[in-house]
């Protein structure tokens, strides 16, 4: 049988989670976060405990990573500790809703600002963006397919670019200081810093829910751990440096948005970083392109990692076989790829960026279980990182999940967890109990030769 190859190493490894963290949310989130707590000195401190959360998450992750040294993330923790129908559920869950809708709304920012140079008296017209959308996700999967090496050098690269283009807001923001020193000292004085801050449960949850999406890709490294050379060593090494310069960066550039621009500029922006083009005048091009390009390189990592969920469940047999299987010269989980893509492009055709980022706490929901189980097994092995980490953690992911259902309930949440419910349907009769094996086993003997694919054990 064939085996997935290490591939990744510790650069590899930073650029894979750094490089799915710095995305479109960076670009998209910053106004979101001020107009929920109404004052730029609350929104700098919302970003910073984003940034703690997501270190203090990804540390007790790398944890149960080098206890379960096994690719598949939430799913495969959530099975080895809890059992196989809980699995199904995360399984259901991030391989149906929580790529897929991730995936898509990457496509869509990109294509905004992809498309905003050619539309600047008017917005883009959504089925130009939705074609466009479309076509980056293929592009995306098209690497994938092909290549691991491939799609992890286009990480690091785009990388490299994401930070350039972050470490250029941040100087300008600077230049713009030194020449309105007056404005700056008057916005950053603590009293005026905090003016109008909104100090509701609600809102501050809804703040913390934009903030963190920007941060989302912490958990990246620990899909693919089967991957990673010498996981023990790296897995913790590239969480740590990743995160902390992403927090550093992140911090940095709302200091620059809040220097060339009032708060109630910030908030009326759709897209931070083109209204931030008037710093660059006739060069503003330049800062779309910056954008579209580090959504990409996010949109690739996300994808990197999403179709390994679906391998994985497969090969655990939660899945159809045939989902489980690699090319047998390439040894990249292709059939796993194709059908993320599939799904993704499914999503795509209805959903807008606000509403799809406000699906998320469904993940938060898993994350929860994950952490609670890593709980269980520290009362087990006390010996492993300090207890508190997980605890507080647990109850930002319960906060996470509640806030917005209860801040502002909607239809579209009680859809979520009926679909999420609905996977029993699927799990009892198919998974459980095996129905109608005969007319699968045609289908994935049909699509193993047509794929050129064949099963891929553990790489352990």
């Amino acid at each position: 049988a064939l085996k997935m190859k290490r591939e990744i190493g510790l650069i590899g490894g930073v650029a894979l989670v750094s490089g799915t963290m710095i995305g479109s949310g960076i670009f998209m989130s910053p106004q979101f976060v001020l107009g929920y707590v109404g004052s730029p000195g609350a929104s700098l401190v919302i970003w910073a405990l984003a940034g703690v959360v997501a270190m203090t998450a990804a540390l007790c992750y790398t944890e149960i990573g080098t206890i379960i040294s096994e690719s598949g993330g939430d799913f495969i923790y959530i099975l080895r500790i809890y059992g196989p129908c809980p699995a199904f559920f995360a399984a259901i869950t991030f391989i149906l809703v929580v790529r897929p809708f991730g995936i898509a709304a990457m496509a869509i920012s990109i294509a905004e600002y992809v498309t905003a140079p050619f539309y600047t008296d008017c917005l883009p017209p959504q089925i130009v963006v939705k074609c466009a959308a479309a076509v980056a996700i293929l592009v995306v999967a098209f690497v994938n397919v092909l290549n691991v090496r491939v799609a992890i050098k286009i990480q690091v690269v785009f990388l490299v670019a994401k930070v350039l283009a972050l470490t250029f807001i941040i100087i300008g923001g600077i230049v713009k200081a030194i020449q309105n020193n007056n404005v700056i000292v008057e916005n950053l004085k603590v009293e005026n810093a905090f003016k109008g801050t909104r100090y509701s449960l609600s809102t501050l949850g809804m703040a913390f829910y934009q903030g963190l999406w920007s941060y989302a890709g912490w958990y990246n490294l620990n899909y693919v751990t089967e991957e990673l050379k010498r996981p023990e060593v790296n897995l913790p090494r590239a969480v740590i440096i990743a995160i902390s310069l992403v927090t550093g960066l992140y911090l940095l550039v709302n200091v620059s948005y809040l220097t060339v621009m009032t708060p109630k500029e910030l908030m009326s922006s759709t897209a931070v970083a083109v209204t931030w083009n008037k710093v660059l005048g006739s060069w503003g091009w330049i800062m779309s392109l910056a954008a579209a390009l580090s959504a990409f390189g996010s949109l690739n990592g996300t994808f990197f990692s999403g179709g390994r969920v679906c391998f994985v469940a497969a090969r655990e047999g939660h899945m159809p076989d045939i989902l489980a299987m690699a090319h047998v010269r390439r040894l990249t989980p292709s059939p796993a790829l194709i059908f993320t893509t599939i799904v993704s492009l499914i999503v795509l055709i209805p959903g807008d960026f606000q509403s799809i980022v406000n699906f998320f706490f469904t993940a938060w929901f898993f994350y929860a279980i994950t952490l609670s189980g890593l709980l269980y097994l520290k009362i087990k092995k006390p010996e492993l990182v300090p207890i508190i980490l997980p605890i507080l953690v647990l109850i930002a992911a319960v906060f996470l999940v509640l806030a917005p259902i209860i801040d502002d309930p909607q239809i579209e949440y009680l859809y979520v967890a009926l679909f999420v419910l609905s996977g029993a349907i699927l799990y009892v009769p198919f998974i459980r109990y095996k129905l109608c094996p005969g007319l699968l086993t045609k289908l994935t003997v049909f699509l193993q030769l047509f794929l050129e694919v064949a099963p891929a054990e553990k790489n352990l």
